[in-house]
């Protein structure tokens, strides 16, 4: 059975109430978007040029682990723009009459936001080649002898794309994406500000101390920090007088916990188990996956992007083997090349 974790990437849609809140925390412009600088460059260069003609923003694709901000770049290039977004998901239209009823709506500049692009029916994939090159709508009318095809002219729209598996994507959908995009890691000095920024939205009170603390832990993903900042705020709230101090924090942190890396015991029990089971590695992603009661889609895409990032595991042609830095940080000793264990 699989660990609820609290450093989940996933966006959480189980609470109104915590959506709701995610949601406020998002920035709406380029000036209150914390990091993503080179990205956000190319962006505000494109964004005037189409401004300045008069045209519609060229089609944008946005890829990277998940909690980054794909979605929240989104609506920032929307607001940007001035214009209106309407957003849905790839396994969300189901068929070409979805899609052909989604784009008709648009209107001329409109945003069309399509979040896990990668996981599009390719039925669909293929009505939306013709829309997103020509602006014309391909659909068949009747079936059998009957049948017959009818093209429709579509408003000038831009549709940005958003996924995790970039290698996923089918070549010819990738390839009619004007910009393409990657997200990066964010760094611990811009969680720190990530964190500053949603506290003073959250009216909680954070001690410089506490907030450095947070942003070592949030794997450098905004979505984590704000999610462990709100855990955080809550265990203030019950345990103190609501103001977040080091003192604070450590102990809600050892709560949850989540250690100095950001790792929480879902990573610990993967790391320890290529160890424990299989001396370090290398072992094959599905071996990992049924170790850890897990499918292999989120073994690579939630659990390896960070820890591959900090340098806790490596992929080999044989597959993913822990590094010395892992033994290090889990306290354990590392076998030499004879198979014996010799202390890091």
């Amino acid at each position: 059975m699989a660990i609820e974790r609290i450093v989940n990437t996933g966006a959480s849609d189980d609470d109104d109430q915590e959506v709701e809140l995610e949601v406020t925390l998002r920035p709406r412009d380029f000036a209150n978007y914390v990091g993503q600088e080179r990205l956000k460059k190319n962006l505000q260069l494109a964004i005037a040029a189409a401004k300045k003609r008069g045209e519609p923003l060229d089609h944008v694709l946005l890829h990277g682990p998940p909690g980054l901000g794909k979605t929240t770049m989104a609506t920032v290039i929307a607001n940007e723009m001035g214009a209106n977004i309407r957003v849905t998901s790839g396994p969300a239209v189901e068929r070409a009459g979805d899609l052909a009823s989604l784009l008709t709506n648009l209107q001329d500049g409109d945003i069309l936001f399509i979040d896990e692009i990668h996981r599009l029916h390719r039925v669909v994939e293929e009505v939306l080649y013709s829309a997103m090159e020509d602006f014309k709508l391909d659909i068949m009318l009747g079936k059998g002898p009957s049948a017959r095809s009818l093209r429709l002219d579509l408003p000038k729209f831009t549709i940005i794309g958003a996924t995790t598996r970039m290698g996923a994507l089918a070549a010819p959908l990738r390839d009619r994406f004007g910009m393409t995009h990657r997200l990066e890691f964010y760094t611990p000095q811009e969680i720190h500000q990530v964190i500053e920024r949603a506290a003073q939205i959250l009216n909680v009170k954070i001690h410089k101390e506490a907030a450095e603390k947070l942003a070592t832990r949030a794997r450098l993903t905004p979505r984590i920090a704000n999610r462990l900042l709100k855990r955080v705020r809550d265990y203030a709230d019950v345990n103190g007088d609501g103001i977040i101090d080091q003192g604070m924090s450590e102990k809600a942190l050892l709560l949850l916990e989540v250690d100095e890396l950001g790792l929480d015991p879902a990573d610990r029990m993967l790391l320890n188990a290529i160890i424990d089971s299989y001396n370090g590695g290398p072992v094959g992603v599905e071996t990992i996956a049924a170790l850890t009661a897990e499918e292999r889609g989120t073994i690579e895409d939630f659990y390896e992007p960070y820890l591959m990032q900090i340098g806790l595991i490596e992929r080999t042609p044989r597959g993913r083997k822990v590094t010395p830095k892992a033994y290090t940080h889990l306290g354990k000793t590392q076998p030499d090349s004879t198979g014996q264990s010799s202390l890091i």
